[in-house]
């Protein structure tokens, strides 16, 4: 997922893990542990949170309102955490908040069954019991509808994994027509019986349960898609449904009655409501949980606190942890070709100065890797440590920015750093609102360029197939890849990796990651952001999502 760079300040935070405890000053957040192999692991209720008590209403302060309620279109932080409230997938994610996470079932009741032990025949037995608002009960039909809706472009806007996987392109759209026939479903897609999802892809696929844990495998009710329209309100199988929502400023749910809490491993349902209210700017926000008047004082913001009103929080109103989201500065291959170059570039970025300049070591943490450390299997390593001398062959390269007031202080103090090495750096300031656009296009006429990514799940599978495999290069732009690496060897090592079982994935990964970067430099890794946001002094159970970076709101109660 590629997304705009926010940073929020937070200086002398600590961190608030969901268990109340006190993890260490300095934190490396990397995730371990994530197939449950005991079914066990996938049944509820979930483990009490101590000191939880039942009631009241939860308030979640955002600036912009969330753009997304349709489980196949969301593709936001904050939609992805909001929606485990009202829309289960086929697995889901066990989170202890401190990097601890085991991938659960769901609505299956394991995290899937690869039927050959190839990779490619997946099977997801659903739970019983598990029940749309309405009270019908929630059928393998009915996950499998809303995969095959996932192919309208119409309805487009959510993750493409599932259906480049089971078409075998990223043309997905063409192999298969919703639109034409919505009682068909995709290829690759069966449905044995009512508690049985099938999914067979051409090709290994063994990431399937962390992509089946993305809100696109939700299920949906044929008769009650109401197409672009169910983004209004789309049928709840969480604890939580939609009760409704007044414009953009404010979107009501509710308990689910329907919810049962035996078939659910990972939620609690502890606050009566969550009210989502928009439009308060940060500083706002954050004075107003500080103030803690009425039910300001059960609020969290999303948003992050502005450096302006650092030193007023402290304590256990902080929560704060380095996240997934990982910064770069691409290299456009296509433009800089000269390996030592591109080398040479890497040892130039200077990038405490830079972090500093960004805020310093409350808002992001510098990298040398191309996956964040928040990776499966992911090591530590410093490919260019040191500056090589090009001699006379140093090159002048246009460095684009966004020009916004955060992009003009990253590209300045990159600039800076280029030139103190010796590097003839022209810059280029591009409109903030179309800078990733532009830097998407195949055929931008730029040498360097800020880009960030955030992984849609803990694996490198998530990060370098997405960002350096050259199939997916497209000439009509829209690539995630912004350093147009093109490489058939390295093509190859990526089918290699993602064929192998998951748990020997994880180092293979970290060596490619290596690998990548000593044999094509394709960018520098620069830093991973850091959370750090206020949340009110009756809202408890709140922790830091180890998958998306943001709060997560499973386990969140307020305190009597």
């Amino acid at each position: 997922m590629t997304l705009a760079l926010v940073l929020t300040a937070c200086a002398a935070c600590t961190d608030n893990p969901r268990d109340g405890g006190t993890p260490p000053e300095e934190e490396i957040r990397q995730n371990t542990g994530v197939i449950a192999t005991d079914p066990a692991a996938s049944r509820g209720p979930a483990p009490e949170v101590p000191g939880a008590t039942s009631g009241g209403t939860v308030t979640i302060f955002r600036e912009t309102a969330l753009a997304r309620l349709d489980p196949q279109r969301i593709y936001s932080f904050m939609g992805l955490s909001v929606s485990q409230l009202y829309a289960r997938r086929l697995t889901t994610y066990a989170d202890d908040g401190n990097g601890k996470l085991t991938l659960v079932g769901d609505l299956a009741e394991t995290p899937g069954t690869d039927v050959n032990r190839d990779c490619r025949t997946w099977e997801f037995r659903l739970k019983e019991n598990v029940r749309f608002e309405t009270g019908a009960p929630v059928t393998a039909r009915d996950v499998a509808y809303g995969i095959a809706r996932s192919f309208d472009l119409t309805l487009a806007g959510g993750p493409t994994y599932l259906q480049e996987w089971l078409a075998d392109t990223p043309q997905y759209d063409k192999v298969y027509d919703f639109a034409a026939d919505r009682t068909a479903l995709p290829p690759g897609v069966e449905v044995p019986d009512d508690r049985t999802l099938r999914l067979t892809f051409p090709k290994p696929h063994c990431d399937l349960p962390f992509a089946a844990a993305l809100p696109a495998t939700a299920p949906v009710p044929a008769a009650a898609d109401t197409g672009l329209d169910y983004d209004r309100k789309p049928i709840a199988t969480g604890p939580y449904l939609i009760e409704g929502r007044t414009g953009d400023t404010e979107l009501r749910l509710v308990r689910n009655p329907q919810w049962d809490a035996t078939t659910d491993a990972v939620r609690h349902a502890y606050p009566d409501r969550f009210t989502l209210a928009f439009g308060a700017d940060p500083v706002t926000q954050t004075n107003r949980i500080l103030a803690a008047q009425g039910a300001d004082a059960a609020a969290v913001s999303y948003d992050g606190i502005p450096p302006s009103l650092i030193p007023k929080v402290t304590g256990d109103s902080l929560l704060r942890s380095l996240t997934p989201r990982h910064s770069v500065l691409n290299i456009n291959t296509r433009r800089v070709t000269d390996l030592a170059v591109r080398r040479a570039l890497n040892a130039a970025i200077n990038r405490e100065e830079l972090v500093k300049a960004l805020g310093g070591a409350a808002v992001a943490r510098p990298v040398t890797t191309l996956l964040p450390p928040s990776t499966i299997g992911w090591h530590d390593y410093n490919a260019y440590p040191a500056l090589p001398s090009l001699g006379a062959n140093v090159p002048e390269l246009v460095l684009a920015y966004p020009d916004d007031a955060e992009g003009q202080i990253q590209g300045t103090a990159l600039a800076n750093s280029l030139r103190k090495a010796g590097f003839k750096i022209l810059t280029k300031p591009v409109a903030a609102d179309d800078f990733l656009h532009e830097i998407q296009r195949a055929d931008n006429s730029w040498d360097l360029y800020p880009d960030y990514w955030a992984p849609d799940w803990p694996s490198g599978a998530a990060v370098l197939p997405a960002l350096y495999d050259g199939r997916g290069i497209k000439a009509s732009g829209g690539n995630n890849g912004t350093s147009y690496l093109d490489s058939r060897a390295l093509d190859a090592e990526f089918d290699r990796i993602l064929a192998l079982p998951l748990d020997a994935q994880g180092n293979e990964w970290a060596a490619l990651d290596e690998k990548i970067m000593r044999e094509y430099a394709p960018a520098v890794p620069l830093y991973v952001e850091m959370t750090c946001t206020v949340r009110g002094p009756r809202l408890g159970g709140l922790f830091v999502d180890g998958v998306f970076g943001s709060p997560a709101f499973v386990n969140a109660f307020v305190r009597g």
